[in-house]
Order: structure tokens, then C-alpha cells, then sequence
């Protein structure tokens, strides 16, 4: 059996996006097992202290957008600096991909909706989108909307949420080896050192 990897993500993430390809490379690479774990980022972040680009100091601002443009060159992407519907209300998007990894494979999903967002400047608030998207997919799109909405992934939703809090997740993505925080899709290259050298994990006392 893998390796079990953590991925706490939100669809309304432009580097979750922008790392997903790699990480999955890295998935299959090391035959890892996925335990895939949407988030409300703006619950996280009111907890650990992060701002919604909303509500970031212009400087900040102006420095994501340097880094975007960095990260599309590098991962050679087709990225959207400023998709029409961003940002949005990322609740249902994440709760689909919920209820999509519940019975399914969700990488496929993953893959034409980040696009669909960050490429084609399509609207993951939308339901009819996230039911087309599913469909292009070969997954039941309106079954998976009833499920989105329904308790069991909202109770799901809120778990993440309190999981990646206890955890130190403090923004998408992220990805915990036993245990240890991997913040940022920059830090996929020190995630592999860790399968590699099958080192024990770094805490605050060693």
C-alpha cells in the first residue's frame, strides 16, 4: 500500500491549479494514495491569521501577480490573470469535488475545472457549469449536484475545515506526509525529497 498524502485544496486556489499536475505526476510517480480534502479558505484563513485577496494590502496584490506570471512560464500554462469570474463563492465547487471523490476518481474533475476556471473563464458558482463539467467527465453531473448540496457533504466540508485548522494548514494547497506541512505548490520539489530519502518527518523539537 502508498503512502498516504493529505491534499487540502480549494477550487477558488489559482496554485492549486497551477500545482495539480505536478502533484499528480508525483502521485503516480511514488504510487502515493490521495486523501482529497476541499476547504473553505476563508474560514481557514479568519482562523489562521490569512486575508482573502479581497481584502490584501496593495503590495500583496501587486506581488501575487508577479508570481503568477512567474508560475504560468514555468508550468507553461494557458492562466488567466484575472478570470472573469474570479473570485466567487467557492462553497459549492469544493462541496461537488466532495461528493465527486466519494465515489469516483476525482483527477479528471480536478482537471477541467481548475482549467475551466483559470483558461476558459467559466463559472464554478454556477451549478449547470460544475453538472456540464462532471458530464464531459463521464461522471452522473446531477447526481453529484444533489450531493453537494446535501448534509453529508456540507458535514464533510466543515471536518476539512476543522482538520486542516488542528493540522496547520494555513492556505490551498497543501499536502501532509505523516504528519508534516508541505505549504504551497512551490514546495512539491521538497515534498519528493521526503519520498525519496524516507526521512522522518521535521517537527518543532528536532
Amino acid at each position: 500500500m502508498g503512502r498516504i498524502i493529505e491534499y487540502y485544496f480549494s477550487m477558488h486556489s489559482p496554485w492549486a491549479y497551477i500545482g495539480h499536475v505536478p502533484f499528480r505526476e508525483l502521485v503516480r510517480r511514488f504510487s502515493l494514495n490521495v486523501t482529497y480534502k476541499p476547504i473553505s479558505l476563508p474560514k481557514v484563513f479568519a482562523e489562521t491569521g490569512g486575508l482573502p485577496v479581497t481584502k490584501r494590502h496593495p503590495a500583496r496584490l501587486r506581488y501575487r501577480m508577479i508570481e503568477l506570471q512567474r508560475w504560468r512560464e514555468k508550468r507553461r500554462l494557458n492562466l488567466k490573470l484575472r478570470p472573469k469570474f474570479f473570485p466567487f463563492e467557492a462553497e459549492l465547487a469544493d462541496r461537488f469535488v466532495i461528493a465527486v471523490a466519494a465515489r469516483h476518481d476525482p483527477d479528471s474533475f480536478l482537471l477541467r475545472a481548475f482549467a475551466a476556471l483559470w483558461e476558459d473563464e467559466q463559472d464554478l458558482a454556477d451549478a449547470r457549469t460544475l453538472m456540464t463539467l462532471a458530464g464531459a467527465t463521464g461522471l452522473p453531473g446531477e447526481k453529484l449536484l444533489a450531493d453537494a448540496r446535501g448534509s453529508e457533504a456540507k458535514s464533510t466540508y466543515d471536518k476539512n475545515v476543522a482538520d486542516a485548522i488542528a493540522a496547520d494548514v494555513i492556505g490551498s494547497p497543501t499536502y501532509i506526509l505523516d504528519g508534516e506541512v508541505f505549504w504551497g505548490q512551490d514546495r512539491i520539489d521538497l515534498l519528493e525529497d521526503a519520498l525519496k530519502c524516507g526521512r522522518r518527518p521535521y517537527r518543532l523539537d528536532t
